[in-house]
Parts: C-alpha cells; structure tokens; sequence
C-alpha cells in the first residue's frame, strides 16, 4: 500500500495532466456537436470491431449448430421445390418466397447480441456499405428477430423483438384476426400479442406469424405458437402468450429484409391530395 501510495505521490503531476486532459476533451465533445458526432461515429467504429473479434471466437465453437440449421433449411427449400404440382401452386410458392422482386434479402453474421435486458438490441457486421438502412427487417429461417434501427458503415444495430419499445403487426396463422406483437420484459422466450379482438378464434398451440400490414415484414414469417392467453377487463381484446420459434439466445446468421417499394407506399399514404 505504501509503494502505491509513493508513485502516486512521485507522478501526482502526470496524473492530475491527464485527469485535466480527460476533462478537457469530455467538456469539449459534450458542448460541441460535430465533435460529439466524430466521438460516436469513432466509439462504434471500435465496438463493431471488438465485436467482431469476440464473436468469431465463439461462432467457431457453434459451427455445428450453424451447419445443422443450413442443412435443415437446405432441406425445407428441396422439400418445398419438389413438391410443386402445379402452376397454381407455383404462384403461392413464389409470392411467399419473395422472388418477385418486392423484397430483397441479405445476408449478415450477428456479433453482438443481448437477451437478458429489459431493452436488447443485435449488431451485425453489415452496414451502409453493404446497402442496409433504417426499419429493414431481420430475420431467420426460424423466425423474426428484429428491426434495424441505427446504421454505420460497417455495422447495423438491431432493436431485438425482445425489447420493450419493440412493436411489430402480426396475426393468427389461420385467421386475418390481427394484434401488435410486444414484451414485457420477463422471459425470453415468451413475447405477447395484445390487442386481439374477443371474437378470434384463439387456441393454444396455434400459429402466429407477421401480419403484413407494414413496410418492413412481408406477411406470413413464422413466430412462434400460443402458450396461453387472457381477456382484458372490459373482456374485448385478447392478450396471448407467444412461444418463439427462434431461440433468440442462440442467434449465429440472420437475413435482412428490404422492402423495395417502402417509399412508394409511404409516399401514397401520406399524400392528402
């Protein structure tokens, strides 16, 4: 302890220099906002990048879970592709893959990803660079993770569906009955669907997937399935328990959606004239 205390006393100047010099620069970034931006901008730069060396440490130990989920998706796609009989089955298949341009997809590997908050978010190692922006969708071939909502060049931050400022449109699988999907914090793999109308014919175990009624998710992504569910007070609308399909603790390669006609359809909504 004494040694301690004679380098502090041997380097006082040093330390009270760079005590002032740390305080000088917080001052500087804090009142000045081309500094601040600078400063942001740098600090996620660096994070993206520490990120980046952490996970690819951990996604060598899940390699085989990584290869197990593409075999089984490879398998869905053959099972799905061989089982077309006809044409009119050929354009459910189409509309529901996407393959008509409306949406396009992209790949990208998570890096960060956080599910013991109350409010989580997902980075990944696309960015502006590789044409990602805000409100595209994120998903996997289990089901929906996220929106992006805060975009660098290198890297894109994900606002997790297991965040309470999280809110995306989604319906039962068999019926149009539709409500918003939220969290409320507690367990990550349960998500609530509120604001379903009484008259739904809700049951456990049945389907939920993504309503449609957005720019940003295409209408049919699975979710996941009813665990159980409650009537409000004034006994009108549903609450319902959702189980995810994801497991959203173990989340290794996403998909990124863009809705290419995004703008088009904002633009048409908002016109007044």
């Amino acid at each position: 302890m004494q040694q301690i205390f004679n380098f502090l006393i041997r380097n006082k100047n040093n330390i009270l220099f760079l005590l002032l010099l740390i305080l000088s620069l917080f001052l500087t970034i804090q009142s000045h906002s081309f500094h601040k931006s600078k400063f942001i901008s740098s600090a996620n730069v660096v994070t993206g990048g520490i990120y980046s060396w952490a996970n690819n440490i951990q996604t060598y130990f899940h390699l085989n879970d990584y290869n197990k989920r593409l075999l089984d998706e490879n398998k869905q796609l053959r099972s799905l592709l061989a089982n077309v009989q006809d044409t009119t089955q050929l354009e459910i298949i189409v509309d529901s893959t996407i393959v008509n341009g409306i949406y396009k997809f992209r790949t990208a590997r998570v890096i960060n990803n956080n599910y013991s908050k109350v409010d989580n978010y997902i980075t990944l190692d696309r960015g502006a660079n590789s044409g990602i922006e805000k409100e595209f969708g994120v998903i996997t071939s289990q089901g929906i993770v996220g929106i992006v909502d805060h975009v660098t060049e290198k890297h894109s931050r994900v606002i997790s569906i297991l965040n309470t400022n999280s809110r995306i449109n989604a319906q039962l699988q068999k019926t149009n009955h539709f409500g918003s999907l939220v969290w409320n914090g507690k367990d990550p793999n349960l998500v609530q669907l509120i604001d379903v109308p009484r008259q739904a014919p809700v049951a456990v175990g049945d389907t939920i997937v993504t309503g449609g009624k957005s720019y940003i998710f295409p209408m049919g992504i699975p979710i996941g399935d009813i665990q159980d569910f409650t009537l409000d007070q004034n006994e009108s609308y549903y609450t319902l328990n959702i189980r995810l399909f994801n497991d959203m603790t173990n989340i290794g390669h996403v998909y990124i959606i863009e809705n290419q006609d995004k703008e088009e359809l904002k633009a048409l909504e908002t016109d007044n004239d």
